[in-house]
């Protein structure tokens, strides 16, 4: 299965965009991010998601992101959206003029995580790929589109046969950008099988 624009699906459809063979342009809204309870005891669900589905219970999802950010909490990056109570995303969210978080989500059950690591703040482009082996994926990041550090490995409750994955971008606060996706490959899974130590 190939990834291609003819079978994206928009969740919740933004004002501005541009898709085009091998490229994909989102301007964030204001006041859009997707959040779910932990610590912050709110709920935010009204960014935009652009997914294709697929049933393979094996497979990578390759994609360079390029974005102007400037404003706190503005972000781009990779998603896996079941629904507004169970997916995950992983992007550099922007902090301030100094530094940024390479982060990432899961959400299960209505509640979120977050997991991050600081970032210089001029960073302006970044590689992703999303692992699946069934329930379980792996999200790893890239400054080249070759050399990929793992970013975490987690499980989505939800995601037992057929799920949607793709891109995202958003602006929490009352900002807006241009993000730009290129690059995008869905491959044969590069997340091999454990072969460490043995389950009891």
């Amino acid at each position: 299965m190939q990834f291609t624009s003819a079978k994206l699906i928009w969740t919740r459809e933004p004002k501005e965009y541009k898709i085009a063979d091998g490229k994909i342009e989102i301007v964030t809204t204001p006041h859009t991010d997707l959040w779910q309870r932990t610590y912050y005891n709110f709920q935010n669900d009204n960014a935009p998601v652009l997914q294709m589905e697929t049933d393979e219970k094996f497979f990578s999802f390759i994609v360079k992101t390029e974005f102007d950010s400037k404003h706190r909490f503005d972000q781009c990056g990779v998603a896996v959206y079941l629904n507004s109570e169970n997916w995950l995303k992983a992007s550099i969210e922007y902090e301030n003029e100094a530094m940024q978080h390479l982060g990432s989500v899961v959400t299960n059950e209505g509640y979120s995580d977050w997991a991050t690591t600081e970032i210089e703040a001029n960073i302006k482009s970044m590689w992703y790929r999303l692992s699946r082996r069934n329930n379980d994926f792996c999200i790893e990041n890239s400054v080249d589109g070759k050399y990929f550090k793992q970013m975490r490995i987690c499980h989505l409750n939800k995601a037992n046969e057929k799920i949607s994955f793709g891109i995202y971008a958003c602006s929490p606060e009352a900002s807006s950008f241009r993000a730009i996706f290129t690059n995008m490959e869905m491959v044969e899974c590069q997340w091999k099988a454990h072969d460490g130590q043995q389950p009891d």
